[in-house]
């Protein structure tokens, strides 16, 4: 009997290293999510993952443009007289970012954790606005001085209020 019973513990032993095994391997499958950014809006806030990147790796133009066009990109509306907050995860503010609409930086880099803007802008045609809707990203820097490739984008769509 104890023979049988050392048997079955060995099966279970090793049942039980397989199954440990086997999550870690599917653990290890899993990318860490990237950080968060956020929009707020008076009341309203949507808050997103990268579109692309978010890793630390630099982007290409390609990748970038690409990315830029995300039609899955999350909405807010937004008033001419309100005011646009644009916030970051520690973790992007440390290595600097910027904010983007329609593909071109808005505003210079910062390392702060927020900023703001007049949403007036986003609808004036001298910056680029066109219709109803405007495209803002906030991309991810690898270093402080404006310089260095993009890291992360964040998309977003602004739609005009009434």
């Amino acid at each position: 009997m104890t023979t049988l019973q050392s048997v079955v513990r060995r099966r279970r032993a090793v049942a039980a290293a397989g199954a440990v095994s086997a999550g870690l391997l599917v653990l290890s499958a899993c990318e860490k999510p990237t950080a968060m950014s956020t929009i707020t809006v008076g009341s309203s806030s949507i808050s997103s993952e990268a579109a692309c990147g978010g890793h630390g790796k630099a982007l290409s133009d390609n990748e970038i443009t690409k990315c830029l066009q995300d039609k899955n990109a999350k909405s807010v509306k937004v008033d001419e007289d309100d005011t646009v907050r644009f916030g970051v995860d520690p973790d992007i503010a440390d290595k600097h970012w910027t904010i983007l609409m329609n593909g071109q930086q808005l505003v210079d880099d910062s390392s702060k954790t927020y900023r703001t803007i007049p949403g007036s802008v986003f609808f004036n045609a001298q910056y680029g606005a066109q219709g109803n809707s405007t495209n803002v990203a906030i991309a991810a820097r690898d270093g402080k001085d404006g310089s260095e490739k993009i890291t992360g984008v964040w998309v977003f769509k602004l739609e005009k209020g009434d």
